[in-house]
């Protein structure tokens, strides 16, 4: 008895072990399954819609995507290339012009900050050599992004089989249940698909608003490239917490190479639209969908960012989703609150 205990925590050990060697291929996998659960829901409406042939709704739901990121491509990246030459021409003007509000404000503030304000001064005389620097190293950086094809091209390839037959993929799922809870398990595993194509609605809605919005607002300010932000406000949405943070740097940017005005103009437009998405659109969107506490958001993208890197923050989202959709039903109810039942029940 205590060799066969013995002999499955060694076991048990190898396994965890062999997980969080592969966990990056799991990653993978999972962003597999969540696009192909996303996608699958387009395909069955175009079934819905006339399209009967399930091989025939895959290859337009497909087509349909591939469409629209290509136009948004065209739309983001030719004038952000004009652009980004145009500001780098412009930054040693954006240099002078930062210099000479911070002699300003050192003959204003108090002497205490005087200090940090100067080293503030040293690093803006160092933008035009960073920046520089940052360009001539483009073509390194984009070489050495041919592993993310690489991985992308094999989590397309996964999702496409997914799609063109999930059912022998589910069934193996379910195998490594034990026999009584498969039954359950088929249905919480409903229940997560459910979950994650109704969050994938949601966010998707909230993304086309606050692109219309952020559109709307940056061309009434006529920042340049206001098509082009807000497209990028738009995708950085799908990423709470730190994407709008990051998407209202290049519109600001771009604004206080015009007037300073107009950058704390953008940066209140930026805070308005999160304030009404966070406010209004997330509860009204999310009402009949799984909804996830604000700090549980955070905590997951932070656990995720650190045990694995970018692409855990990018999936934290859907992987909370469905995390608490099973801890919801085979922790909380399967087991803390049926904590004398027998397993029968499930049968």
């Amino acid at each position: 008895m205590y060799f066969s205990n013995f002999v499955g925590v060694i076991a048990l050990l190898i396994a965890i072990y062999i997980l969080w060697q592969i966990r990056f291929i799991i990653l993978l996998t999972f962003a597999a399954v969540a696009l192909a659960t996303a996608i699958n829901y387009l395909v069955q409406l175009l079934m819905k819609l006339g399209i009967k042939k399930r091989g025939v709704s895959i290859f337009v739901a497909l087509c349909l995507l591939l469409l629209i990121f290509a136009v948004f491509l065209w739309l983001i990246f030719p004038p952000f290339i004009d652009q980004l030459q145009q500001s780098l021409s412009l930054l040693p003007l954006v240099v002078d012009k930062i210099q000479v509000w911070l002699t300003w404000l050192q003959e204003t503030v108090p002497e205490q900050l005087v200090g940090e304000i100067q080293k503030l001064e040293n690093l803006t005389r160092d933008l035009p050599g960073i920046a520089t620097q940052v360009v001539s190293n483009f073509y390194s950086i984009f070489s050495s992004s041919l592993g993310v094809l690489l991985n992308i091209l094999l989590m397309t390839v996964v999702m496409i089989m997914l799609l063109a037959s999930p059912d022998p993929y589910i069934r193996l799922f379910i195998a490594f249940f034990p026999s009584f809870y498969r039954r359950r398990a088929a249905k919480i595993l409903k229940k997560s698909e459910i979950a994650l194509v109704g969050w994938t609605k949601g966010i998707l809605f909230n993304m086309l608003v606050i692109t219309l919005l952020s559109w709307l607002g940056l061309t009434i300010l006529q920042v340049k490239l206001s098509l082009a932000n807000a497209l990028l406000a738009g995708l950085l949405t799908f990423i709470p917490n730190l994407g709008p943070a990051l998407s209202c740097i290049p519109p600001i940017v771009l604004a206080l190479i015009d007037a300073p005005w107009k950058a704390v103009a953008v940066l209140i437009l930026y805070i308005l639209i999160q304030q009404a998405e966070s406010n209004i659109l997330t509860p009204l969107v999310m009402k009949q969908q799984v909804s996830l506490l604000p700090a549980v958001t955070l905590l997951a993208q932070a656990s995720f960012a650190i045990f694995f890197g970018f692409i855990g923050l990018f999936l934290a989202l859907p992987l909370t989703v469905v995390a608490q959709v099973w801890i919801e039903e085979v922790l909380i109810k399967d087991i803390l609150s049926n904590w004398n039942q027998k397993s029968d029940r499930f049968q």
